[in-house]
């Protein structure tokens, strides 16, 4: 009978693992992940900093996101097109834009609203708004 229970305690201890290990793999690899990254008072203007991974295996040629951003009382303050351009296939890209007459200080959130134009290979695709993965490291909420 304990031997019963070692074999089983020795299968989950490797099992385990090894599925938590191919379902980050799948998480990371095939993901278009935005991640707010940086945001700086520059001028009269807040510069929003965006870190893009694109790891779904296509090149994007061009990403094009509508983004609403809101203040620290939930307002729509901003409706914008964030041109990402193109995103290569696993290689990060950093992509700045900016919020004229507005402090950093006074954003709350950020909405990634959808893709306004995705293309892959010339073509419009869905892969911007399917793959779709977003992160902030900031006190700004990235949403989507």
């Amino acid at each position: 009978m304990p031997f019963r229970y070692i074999a089983f305690a020795v299968l989950l201890i490797t099992a385990v693992p090894a599925v938590v290990l191919a379902q980050s793999t799948k998480d990371t690899t095939s993901r278009l992940f935005l991640e707010l990254n940086a945001v700086q008072d520059v001028g009269g203007a807040c510069r929003l900093t965006f870190l893009a991974r694109n790891g779904t295996g296509q090149t994007i040629d061009k990403a094009v996101f509508e983004t609403v951003i809101f203040d620290k009382s939930g307002s729509v303050v901003s409706l914008s097109l964030f041109d990402f351009r193109d995103l290569p296939a696993d290689r990060p890209r950093v992509r700045q834009f900016e919020l004229p007459e507005m402090a950093c200080g006074t954003v709350g959130q950020a909405l990634i609203n959808g893709a306004n134009s995705c293309l892959v290979d010339g073509t419009e695709s869905g892969i911007c708004d399917e793959a779709l993965s977003l992160g902030s490291r900031l006190d700004v909420e990235l949403l989507g």
